[in-house]
This record gives C-alpha cells, structure tokens and sequence, in this order.
C-alpha cells in the first residue's frame, strides 16, 4: 500500500510540474476538476469505507471460513462466484470488502473466485454491457465466463494453498 501511494503521489507531482511548466492554465484547470470529482465521489468513498469497517468488526470469523474458508471446498468457492457477482460498485468498495473477508478467514481459492467473478461477471458490468453489445452477445459472454473464477480459484488452491 505505501508502495502505491509513493508511486500515485510521483504521478501527481509529476502532473502538477508539467501543468506548470505549460503555463497555459492547466494547474487550475487540473486543480478544479480535481476537486470536482472529489466532491462527486468522497460520499461514496466515505460510506463505503464505514460499511468495510463495521463489516470487519461485525463479520464473524467462524461464518466465513465455514462458508469461504479453506476447507469449505467447492461449495465455497461456487459461494464465492454468486457474491463476486452480486458484488456492488467499483474497486474502492469492492477490494477493502474482499480484503476483509480474506482476513476473516476466506480462503486462497475463495478471494480469488470472488475477485474474478466479480471482475468478469459483476451484474453492474452486465448493465453497462448490454446496451451496447446486445442481450445475446451478453448472454453468451456470461455464460462461457461462468467457469473462469471457479477455474482460477481451484487452480490458486492446487498451486499456491
């Protein structure tokens, strides 16, 4: 995480010294439709990150590797792909979500079917999908897809587990 943040703030510097030395403006520009989309998304962020919080004191360890733990076997991992599909929201939401279900025990095989599933199959990604490609395109995207996280998620068990 430190190593993401040193490289986005390089980034950020980076940016804000070419826009200087443009000179045309583009500090500003940059500066307020930055903070435009801050105040667009920093609701978000912030309920987001409560619900992560309470999701972490309140999810009972038992439950979870019960259902998505190690030893929950295939079970858990077809557990696994229904949530990454029901998964609301982006990967601000998503990741802190998963990263504590990790935490509370879900297994290898399970995060990785559920970060796959939701990355490839997510509902929100289907309505964004389907005006543009069609129902029958999406359709059959979906459904050959179906066997990707759970793919991934036995091989992430028989190699790295």
């Amino acid at each position: 995480m430190i190593t993401a943040t040193i490289v986005l703030w390089v980034i950020a510097l980076g940016l804000i010294i070419f826009a200087l030395v443009r000179g045309d403006n583009s500090l500003k520009r940059g500066l307020t439709m930055s903070w435009q989309i801050t105040r667009r998304n920093a609701a978000l962020l912030i309920l987001a990150f409560i619900i992560v919080g309470y999701v972490n004191v309140l999810s009972p360890t038992e439950l979870v590797q019960k259902w998505i733990g190690p030893a929950s076997g295939l079970k858990g991992l077809l557990l696994a792909e229904v949530l990454g599909i029901l998964l609301p929201g982006g990967p601000y939401i998503v990741f802190p979500l998963i990263a504590v279900l990790h935490k509370a025990g879900a297994g290898l095989g399970a995060v990785i079917t559920l970060i796959t599933s939701w990355s490839t199959q997510s509902f929100l990604n289907v309505t964004f999908e389907l005006p543009f490609m069609g129902w029958r395109f999406t359709a059959i995207r979906w459904t050959l897809a179906l066997a990707v996280p759970l793919l991934a998620g036995i091989i992430a068990e028989l190699i790295f587990a």
